[in-house]
Order: C-alpha cells, then structure tokens, then sequence
C-alpha cells in the first residue's frame, strides 16, 4: 500500500470524485450540477470540521471519503468523527485501499481528539457492511433519514 497517498482532497479532483460517486449503482443519476459540486466543495474545503479525503495511486484518484467532526454536549462535550460517503474505484476494491483509507481517516479523528468515529451504510450495502465489521465497526444503532 506504499504506493497510495491519502490527502485533502484539491479542487481539480472533483471530476474523479463525482466520477467515484456515479459508478456506484445507488448515485447513479443522482448527482448534482458541476456548479452546486463546485459550491460544496468550497464550503467543505473551507471548513476546519470538515476533511474531504482522497486515495490517489500514480496520481489518479482511486478512492474518496469525508470526515466531518462533530461535537455534542453528551460523553463530557466529546468529540465524534463522522464518515461519509466511502467509494473505492472497482477496480481497486479487494486490494486494501479501502481499509488503509478508513484507517487514514480515523487516525484523523485520533489526531481532532474524537472519542469515537461513526458511519452509515445503505442496509443494500452487504459487501461494505461485512467490510466495516473486519474493521472493528459494531452495527450498534439503526438509521433513519427523512428527506426534506
């Protein structure tokens, strides 16, 4: 895995972001204009709460990920990282990208003093679940969205 970096993502990675976000069989056709892409990523980028993730290889982009930190009142006003929207280029899948991802990204955590990270996973994700599991994750809570 020497041969992948994981930084913040740059401005000039969106194409291949959003390109990771399409292939998935649950984004496809689903994905926003390049200008409200472009406006999220600014906000994103320029929030010190927010970290948006990429594995490069070779300088491609292979996979992506955000982490957001967020702080509650509860466990002593701790801190807690959330992951979100994980993807891992197919073709780089069952290669240890996704896992030396998820560990960047929560040593990430570790350094913004989080005392636990979080995720969500579509309950049609199988594959990814059995994967969060050999990572550590418990699938402790059930999820519930309400679209506005």
């Amino acid at each position: 895995m020497s041969d992948v970096v994981f930084r913040r993502a740059r401005r000039e990675d969106l194409g291949a972001i959003v390109a990771l976000y399409e292939a998935d069989y649950l984004h496809a056709g689903k994905e926003p204009s390049r200008a409200d892409r472009t406006e999220a990523f600014e906000e994103i980028d320029g929030d010190p709460r927010e970290m948006l993730i990429v594995a490069e290889r070779a300088g491609r982009v292979i996979g992506t990920l955000q982490l957001t930190i967020l702080r509650h009142l509860t466990y002593g006003g701790a801190r807690v990282g959330l992951i979100e929207a994980v993807h891992v280029a197919e073709s780089e899948r069952s290669r240890g990208v996704g896992a030396a991802m998820m560990r960047f990204a929560i040593d990430e955590a570790k350094k913004r003093r989080c005392h636990r990270v979080q995720l969500t996973s579509n309950k049609a994700r199988k594959d990814a679940h059995r994967f969060y599991e050999r990572l550590g994750f418990v699938a402790s809570h059930e999820g519930f969205k309400l679209y506005l």
